[in-house]
């Protein structure tokens, strides 16, 4: 568990930098795009490394950290039942803004966007910070990224129907790029675990460095397509506040439901953090494999908006969290100093 919490303070601490180079990329991707035969091997390129990935997660991930968090199974539901119910509720709400608000293409990254799993890494990090409970975090964010593998294609073609272009051959490569690479880290695990604690920095180079290879891919092809003639800075505005909107409720919700339930504080921020938070790192090579290459780079600029929205909300609530709860638990041992100073009549 001390590998997470140092994992998660090194996520915290390069949110803003990673940021940057996100924008970076997709900038890069605008006035430099890959074309032709050097599109097709970058496009491999990316696969490769999202397989490496998810093959490094599965080595990192300790199957009894996993049955240790997996006893809050309360806890766990609310997290699955707003990422993979409330979400796509309050997804599928916004096409009632097609055509005004949204177009009909980001109507669909935004379901897109609802229907993903939620993060591992960020959501851990924001727990830490915050003191919550970091077991139960990593439950419930690493079996919320196995769970969307096959229940996001499942609520797309449930939401969108053919306008997604799900098909079981999609569904297939999915398991192919994502599940079973984890599956063979978690059989390589025994022998890699100690080299990866060595050597955490190495996963998190290769998590971002696959995020901005496959965003630079989607946004190459996407400016053959001419993706941002059809998307004025006005329309990335107004598609801002869709998502600070959609984050602001769920981040309301989970603390409600969390509270209603009875949990405690630890717990509250699990729900909050893991329920409201959607994954690039699932997203993007899902995005690549569901969606025609025409279309995809506009499909997944709500993901990228909110991911970054997600990313900067979150680092600052779960610092002011931390901060409460050190100052009660200053205000706590003053008041039982107090106490025994107090004589005794």
């Amino acid at each position: 568990m001390s590998f997470l919490l140092r994992l998660s303070r090194t996520v915290s601490g390069n949110v803003d930098r990673f940021v940057i180079f996100l924008l970076l990329t997709v900038a890069v991707a605008t006035l430099l795009p890959a074309r032709g035969s050097v599109l097709t091997g970058a496009g491999h390129a990316s696969t490769a490394a999202v397989c490496l990935l998810f093959f490094l997660h599965g080595a990192k991930l300790s199957p009894r950290d996993i049955l240790d968090g997996a006893r809050q199974w309360r806890l766990h539901g609310l997290v699955f039942a707003t990422t993979f119910v409330v979400f796509p509720v309050l997804g599928l709400a916004c096409r009632g803004l097609v055509p005004g608000v949204l177009t009909h293409q980001l109507w669909i990254g935004v379901v897109f966007l609802a229907a993903l799993p939620s993060t591992v890494q960020s959501s851990i990090a924001f727990t830490a910070i915050a003191r919550g409970n970091v077991a139960a975090a990593l439950c419930s964010a690493s079996v919320s990224n196995l769970l969307g593998v096959v229940l996001t294609p499942v609520l797309l073609a449930l939401l969108i129907g053919s306008s997604a272009g799900i098909s079981g051959h999609s569904v297939l490569s999915i398991c192919a790029e994502l599940l079973a690479p984890f599956a063979l880290g978690q059989l390589a695990r025994p022998r890699l675990r100690a080299v990866l604690q060595r050597h955490a920095s190495a996963t998190g180079i290769v998590d971002r460095g696959s995020v901005l290879l496959v965003v630079y891919v989607a946004f190459s092809a996407g400016v053959d397509q001419g993706v941002w003639h059809r998307l004025p800075a006005g329309r990335l505005v107004v598609l801002a506040l869709v998502c600070c909107l959609l984050l602001a409720l769920v981040l309301g919700i989970t603390w409600w439901a969390g509270g209603r339930l009875g949990f405690p504080r630890a717990d509250k921020i699990v729900a909050m953090f893991c329920g409201s938070k959607k994954s690039l790192v699932s997203g993007l090579p899902m995005a690549t494999v569901l969606f025609p290459r025409a279309t995809v780079a506009i499909v997944i600029v709500p993901l990228i908006v909110f991911h970054m929205i997600q990313l900067i909300t979150c680092a600052v609530l779960a610092r002011r969290l931390a901060t409460a709860a050190e100052r009660a638990d200053t205000e706590a041992a003053t008041a039982l100093a107090g106490l025994a100073e107090t004589p005794t009549p």
